[in-house]
């Protein structure tokens, strides 16, 4: 009877005999008779990927890892044992006769191991692949064949390779899946995971540890109906397979002097790399989560995000929204209700198209239906909410049906799938005739008019309430004590409204701008209520644009209400701006506005409201600046950039900021940034690369140099802003008002010195007691690469997102910063006007 070896015996054992009689390792295979250890390496046989010893920047522990062969800048791609590193030791790797694989550290303790069970082989060997597949085979003690036993293809890490399958392997319980690093220096477990879920309509789902944030929706042939930008193309080709024995994701490089890899990132993003070889770094060829609608279940049962929209979340026709007064300020999350209940018999179908189609994990599949099929199947199922076909492909064939609520579905222009939702009879009818062209005027006036009759049967009952409650006699002025920087409001209230030919030609401009603006409006009464009338202690702040007041809604909603200032330097078609411009931006480092209110001469915005106010409130005070850990500095530093990268790239828009500062950047409870304030944005075309102004608005400080002496400005100039920014941050100093007398330097050009010194820690805030020292010297080089004089120098914000968010991504050396404008003006945010929330700091400098 053939024996294993104690393993107790090797863990004294190995380390001795490896460390005095080993061989040195280089080639692609490991055998009983070799070892790693130290610096010694595998190399894949073409050279493209190399397993050995690595220790994180910062970091005691030591992992064994995976990396590519012939990229300069080591970029790891998986870890052995990520979860057990080798502490204040070197690590040996050995292969032991019945062929397992033992990780063990100078002592003999074991950290990791292959084994998952007896593998019954003789003569194993590890290799490994220029795949970057790791496998453990040998011959079979039954039949003397040779087999693989063991592979870390089975086992992923954070990254997917090409050819490596994400899925399940139904026979062996087997579960293929990605999760992120805990941060950028430690390979440990993170807390994000994207793996699938097998049930029903096989799906991948994003997680935070164990709560689902993103779905990519079912596979329908040719696509993940959420993804529709992740398509095959001559570069790629993507692979999904499902059949009894397994069901995986994966995909394959067309060309092979390509370098990609699929990663699931320690920030919650799931982004491919492709390697440039011109300029020596990895590129994001594609991220998602990508804006809100890719939040999972953003718009709630039978509820429809469209990031086009605002606000982003609509029901299916036939539905409308559970909690109406939340749906209006955003929160769609309750989703949506039917109008008319199912009777079963008689019910009809409404076909949505180009959209995400919902959850499937509780769907049925029958690949046999045809779609005429799978229709009278759904009807006779009177539990069936909807149906769709499950292969698009092909001119299309089988079934999905739904019989449980529909969630997580989204609305795109060109992409997605049609999916037809069951609806009760009484519904069919009104729906085709506001959807059909070919109404008679007579069908058009039997809609229009009942629904005009009601909008102003509505508008009067609201009205006359509104009047009981604030009204004490037939005409009332209701006035406010001027504050500083904006005049007094006036409201007439009469009885006789249609009398007041004033007010009435007020009404008709508001309702004029509200349709323009597409928002959802708040009543001057509701307002008023929430801010105790503009009281004096609920302002918190004075911006350039005027004061900004916090209030409670009835329901308990902070709000931000920024009202516009008589005196402000921002007109009529700058509150249009900033209205129409954040009313399509939805991402979650962007602020949220929940509407507007106009009344006449006065304009008002509804921000939801940041509890931790203002970024500057933090990190330029000497008490608050504690509180600032340099894991929060870091994530907020992340959160600005994937705002901005939104702005820049990713939202329907190209936004460019034009005002990016610390005031401008608001906390919310958990300390998330978000970047507010757009009322000087301006929009870029796609192919615009930028523009010119003679009226100069931003602040001086964050200005780039090109933009502040000749009126230039495009996206590299809020780049420049986001660099000067993030040594704010790392430095807890401001750039406007520092300068350092015996060295000559402003804040820029002293980061700069001490980067090029070799002492990038000493920029550091002294209030920061601990830190990963490769993180604040990332940043600060990146910081570097933005300020630079050149606009042309700067990195794109996918590069900045990109080299921040990976330790091993390859960065340029920069330049001297560009000369800081500053010294020798007044300061514009002065010691008084520090404690800002929800408002904006501009000055105007005109042009000669």
């Amino acid at each position: 009877m053939r024996t294993r070896p104690c393993p107790l015996l090797l863990h004294f054992l190995l380390p001795l005999l490896i460390f005095f009689i080993s061989p040195s390792i280089a080639a692609d295979s490991l055998t009983p008779a070799t070892s790693i250890a130290a610096n010694q390496t595998l190399v894949s046989a073409g050279g493209a990927y190399k397993l050995g010893f690595f220790t994180p920047p910062g970091s005691s522990n030591t992992f064994l890892g995976m990396w590519y062969n012939n990229i300069p800048v080591q970029t790891v791609v998986w870890v052995a044992n990520r979860a057990n590193p080798i502490v204040n030791s070197t690590g040996v790797l050995t292969l032991d006769p019945t062929g397992v694989l033992f990780l063990a550290d100078r002592l003999g303790n074991v950290v990791w191991n292959s084994s998952s069970g007896s593998s019954n082989i003789t003569n194993p060997t590890a290799q490994l692949l220029d795949s970057g597949n790791l496998v453990l085979r040998g011959e079979s003690s039954s039949n003397a064949t040779e087999e693989i036993v063991w592979q870390s293809f089975d086992h992923p890490t954070d990254t997917l390779f090409a050819g490596m399958k994400l899925g399940y392997k139904f026979k062996t319980g087997l579960n293929r899946y990605i999760n992120s690093w805990l941060n950028t220096n430690d390979p440990s477990p993170g807390e994000y995971s994207f793996k699938m879920d097998p049930r029903g309509v096989p799906e991948f789902y994003l997680y935070q540890w164990s709560t689902r944030i993103y779905a990519s929706g079912p596979w329908n042939g040719e696509e993940f109906t959420g993804v529709p930008d992740l398509k095959s193309n001559d570069m790629l080709k993507f692979l999904f397979v499902s059949n009894p024995d397994e069901a995986y994701y994966t995909y394959e490089i067309e060309n092979s002097s390509i370098i990609s890899r699929f990663v699931m990132n320690s920030s919650g993003l799931l982004q491919r790399y492709v390697w440039i070889n011109s300029t020596q770094s990895w590129s994001v060829f594609w991220s998602d989560p990508k804006d809100d609608c890719d939040d999972y279940r953003a718009c709630g049962p039978y509820g429809v995000c469209n990031v086009d929209d605002s606000p982003i979340c609509n029901c299916l026709p036939g539905f409308e929204p559970r909690f109406p007064q939340e749906w209006n300020l955003r929160d769609g999350s309750g989703g949506c209700v039917r109008k008319t209940q199912l009777s079963c018999a008689g019910d009809g179908f409404l076909p949505y198209q180009n959209v995400k189609l919902p959850e499937s994990t509780n769907a049925t599949v029958n690949m046999s239906l045809s779609l005429e099929e799978c229709k009278q199947s759904c009807l006779q199922n009177c539990s069936c909410k909807a149906y769709a076909t499950a292969n698009v492909s092909g001119g299309g064939s089988g079934c999905i049906i739904w019989t449980d609520d529909l969630f997580d579905m989204r609305q795109f222009d060109q992409f997605g799938q049609n999916l037809y939702v069951r609806l009760a009879a009484a519904d069919i009818p009104n729906l085709n005739a506001t959807s059909s062209g070919g109404d008679s005027n007579n069908n058009k006036l039997a809609i229009i008019l009942p629904t005009i009759s009601g909008v102003l049967l509505l508008g009067a009952c609201g009205f006359f309430i509104w009047k009981k409650k604030k009204a004490k006699n037939q005409s009332e002025i209701v006035s406010f004590p001027p504050n500083v920087g904006n005049r007094p409001i006036s409201v007439r209230v009469k009885n006789q409204v249609g009398k007041d030919s004033t007010q009435d030609h007020s009404l008709e401009d508001e309702t004029s701008t509200h349709e323009d603006l597409d928002l959802p409006t708040f009543d001057l009464g509701v307002i008023l209520d929430a801010t105790d009338s503009f009281a004096l202690a609920n302002k918190i702040g004075e911006g350039g644009f005027g004061p900004v007041y916090m209030g409670k809604l009835e329901d308990g909603q902070d709000i931000a209400v920024k009202r516009l200032s008589r005196r402000s330097s921002q007109g009529i078609d700058e509150f249009k701006n900033e209205v129409k411009l954040i009313a399509k931006l939805q991402h979650r480092n962007l602020v949220r506005l929940l509407g507007c209110c106009i009344h006449g001469e006065e304009r008002m915005l509804i921000y939801e409201f940041m509890h931790n106010r203002s970024l500057n409130t933090f990190i330029f005070d000497e008490e608050k600046r504690a509180q600032l850990s340099w894991e929060k500095r870091f994530e907020i530093i992340l959160g600005i950039a994937r705002g901005l990268l939104y702005l820049h790239q990713d939202s329907r828009f190209r936004i460019i900021h034009r005002d990016l500062k610390a005031s401008n950047i608001l906390l919310d409870r958990e300390m998330t940034p978000k970047i507010s304030d757009f009322g000087i944005a301006r929009i870029f075309g796609a192919d615009q690369t930028d523009a010119y102004t003679r009226k100069v608005v931003g602040t001086y400080g964050y200005m780039s140099p090109e933009y502040a002496m000749d009126g230039v400005f495009s996206i590299k100039s809020d780049v420049f802003s986001f660099g000067v920014l993030v040594l704010e941050i790392v430095s807890g100093k401001r750039n406007r008002g520092f300068y350092h007398s015996e060295l000559d330097l402003n804040l820029l050009r002293y980061a700069w010195r001490l980067w090029k010194e070799g002492k990038s820690l000493e920029f550091l805030d002294p209030k920061v007691t601990s830190c990963a020292a490769c993180e604040v010297e990332r940043c600060i080089q990146v910081a570097l690469l933005c300020v630079q004089e050149q606009p042309r120098h700067r990195p794109m914000m996918s590069s900045v997102t990109m080299m921040l968010g990976s330790e091993t991504a390859s960065m340029p050396f920069p330049n001297e910063p560009a000369f800081s404008i500053g010294r020798g003006f007044s300061d514009i945010e002065s010691s008084s006007q520090s404690h800002t929330a929800n408002i904006v700091t501009v000055t105007i400098v005109e042009g000669r």
